[in-house]
C-alpha cells in the first residue's frame, strides 16, 4: 500500500547487488524441460496401468496433442520459456483429465450393463459437455491472463490457450477416432479399460 501511494518516506540502501549469468537460465529451461519429460512418461504409464488399451489410446492421443502444439508453436517461432513450459504441463494435466473423464463414463455405461460399443458410443457422447465445461473455462482464464498479463504471464497463456484448443480437439476428435479405428465395427466382447 505504502508503494501505491508515492515514494516511501525514507531512503533505500542497496545492501545486495547480484547478476545472474545465462547459464543459470538455460539450466532453469534444461531442468524444466526434464520435468515436462519425467512427468509425462509417469502420466503416459499411470494411464496404460489404470486404463489398459484404452490407456493406450490416451496416451496416443497425448502424444499428437503435444505434437500439435509445439507444430503450432515452432511454425511461428516462438521461443519456450519456463512460463511456455508450465503451460504445456498445465496442458498435458488437463488432456488427461479429459481422457479419464471420458473413460470413466465409459466405464459406468459398462456397470449398467451396455454392450462395449455402446458403451463407448454413450461414454464419448455423454461426457462431452463435461469435457467441454472444464476446457472452455480454463481457456477463458487463459485469455483474461493472456488479456491483462505482461511478459512471463502473457506468454504462459498464449501457451496454455493454444494447449487448450488443441486438447479438446484431441480429446474429442483424436482419441475418438482412435478408439473407433481400435474396436472398428467388430463384434466386441469386453473392453480393456
Amino acid at each position: 500500500l505504502v508503494l501505491r501511494s508515492g515514494a516511501l518516506p525514507v531512503p533505500v540502501d542497496v545492501e545486495q547487488e547480484q547478476t545472474v549469468g545465462p547459464s543459470l537460465g538455460r539450466d532453469s529451461i534444461e531442468k524444466g524441460k526434464l520435468s515436462m519429460i519425467v512427468g509425462g512418461v509417469a502420466v503416459l504409464l499411470f494411464m496404460i496401468v489404470f486404463y489398459r488399451l484404452q490407456g493406450i489410446v490416451a496416451d496416443i492421443a497425448l502424444i499428437l496433442n503435444m505434437l500439435f502444439i509445439l507444430g503450432f508453436l515452432s511454425s511461428f517461432g516462438v521461443t519456450l520459456t519456463l512460463p511456455g513450459i508450465a503451460g504445456l504441463v498445465l496442458t498435458m494435466g488437463m488432456a488427461v483429465d479429459g481422457n479419464i473423464i471420458i473413460f470413466e463414463r465409459i466405464k459406468e455405461e459398462l456397470r449398467v450393463g451396455k454392450s462395449p460399443l455402446a458403451a463407448i458410443e454413450a461414454g464419448y457422447g455423454r461426457s462431452l459437455w463435461t469435457v467441454l465445461d472444464s476446457n472452455i473455462t480454463t481457456l477463458l482464464t487463459g485469455l483474461i491472463l493472456f488479456w491483462f498479463g505482461t511478459g512471463p504471464i502473457k506468454g504462459f497463456a498464449a501457451t496454455l490457450c493454444i494447449g487448450i484448443i488443441s486438447t479438446v480437439f484431441s480429446n474429442v476428435i483424436v482419441a475418438r477416432v482412435i478408439t473407433d479405428l481400435v474396436y472398428g465395427e467388430r463384434k466386441v466382447e469386453a473392453l480393456s479399460i
